[in-house]
């Protein structure tokens, strides 16, 4: 009972000392607020009045009398910024590096934390010149990493593969290889221009790079199955090339080993070569084997089109039966009643066409490639999200392969 009571006097103290310490606080609010600046005040007002301009002049005079209120600037440029007007955001900080210098006794880390906004500000208004101005200052700094990864950002949007290359090699991580992948796609823009003009020797070197950077690159695989044809195109002699296709069919058939989803994207490059080879049959062979492995909506539909080239409806008929037997789809039964049209007996002909009509418009509107890393949605496959700009984001397969099993 002795605790207990001790306790029960002890509470009001305890109550009493609350109240004071919060009496305390209080009143130090009041003093802090009170011992703001007034252009403090009136920055607010031009703020809420649509005046930033005037803004921008209290608040550098608010500086100038209080140099705690710089965070000011950096929120006030970050919200234009957040809200497109870059040009409003751009004056800020340029205010404060150039403008409040005189006024302002800067650290060297707000001078940096200013123009590493500024940075910013251009890239967001499309300025990259003047960005890539300013992130270059920041190198070597405390603020390094900040900068390579924004030069790194303009180097893309400018197309300058070779820079970006050069930087994705000096970021942090480089060595324990988690840039590799974007190396490697960098090193294939660069092979693509290459082969784009020509310079079929200068692609090889680049593809041959990017695998090394990144061994399970598919684009690259692809680029260098697309190379060996365009070489082949040009050989003088049948038999080299005849070669160059047979390479090329290698290194397709070498996706299986990569990531076999990607089968999908090869399979009409590897169905022409097999035409041009003579070898129809044979490719229609490998490709309903992959088929049977790695089912896709894309690969059925080469498969379907060699099937009905070849050896006419019935046989693509059967071939898109019993890939749905196996994978239920809207889209796999849009293939499945175009065979059957072909098959119909005139009388029921229209009949038919009508529900495949219907199919299909629907489907064109379902087929989509679909990023994993936003969901920006797209007809065409993409190795660069045009959203968000994540490369190899965009499985290969369409995002509406419906399962209509129950």
């Amino acid at each position: 009972m002795e605790i207990e009571l001790w306790w029960l006097l002890a509470l009001p103290v305890f109550f009493g000392l609350g109240w004071l310490a919060a009496r305390i606080d209080i009143n130090q609010l009041l003093r802090e607020s009170r011992a703001l600046p007034r252009s403090y005040f009136t920055g607010l007002n031009f703020l809420l009045n649509e005046q930033p301009d005037k803004a921008i002049e209290a608040f550098l005079d608010a500086a100038r009398i209080d140099p705690e209120t710089i965070e000011l600037h950096f929120a006030l440029g970050n919200l234009f910024r957040r809200r497109g007007e870059t040009d409003r955001a751009i004056r800020v900080h340029k205010h404060l590096i150039e403008r409040g210098a005189p006024l302002i006794q800067l650290s060297e880390e707000q001078r940096l934390h200013a123009l590493s906004e500024l940075g910013q500000d251009y890239l967001k208004a499309g300025l990259l010149d003047r960005a890539e101005e300013i992130f270059e200052k920041l190198r070597g700094t405390v603020r390094d990493e900040e900068a390579l990864r924004s030069l790194l950002e303009i180097f893309q949007q400018e197309k300058e593969w070779g820079k970006a290359i050069v930087i994705a090699e000096q970021m942090p991580g480089h060595a324990e290889h988690l840039w590799q992948k974007e190396i490697a796609e960098f090193h294939c823009e660069l092979a693509a221009s290459d082969l784009l003009n020509g310079r079929l020797e200068d692609a090889r070197t680049r593809l041959d790079a990017a695998l090394t950077a990144n061994r399970k690159c598919v684009r690259a695989t692809l680029m260098r199955g697309e190379l060996e044809v365009k070489v082949g195109a040009g050989a003088t002699a049948t038999a080299d090339a005849t070669r160059n296709l047979e390479a090329a069919l290698a290194s397709w058939q070498s996706i299986e080993q990569q990531n076999p989803e990607f089968l999908a994207l090869a399979a009409e490059k590897m169905m022409d070569v097999f035409r041009d080879l003579g070898r129809e049959a044979a490719g229609s062979a490998l490709l309903r084997g992959y088929l049977e492995r790695h089912s896709s909506i894309d690969l059925l539909d080469t498969v379907f089109q060699a099937e009905l080239a070849s050896n006419g409806p019935q046989a693509a008929y059967v071939c898109v039966r019993d890939e749905m037997r196996r994978n239920p789809t809207l889209l796999g039964l849009d293939k499945l009643l175009e065979a059957q049209v072909l098959l119909a007996q005139p009388e029921k002909r229209a009949d038919l066409e009508l529900v495949k009509n219907l199919i299909h418009n629907h489907t064109r509107r379902v087929a989509r490639y679909c990023c994993s890393a936003c969901g920006f949605k797209a007809r065409q496959f993409h190795w660069r999200c045009p959203a968000c700009g994540g490369w190899e984001t965009f499985p290969p397969r369409r995002s509406e392969e419906f399962d209509l099993t129950p």
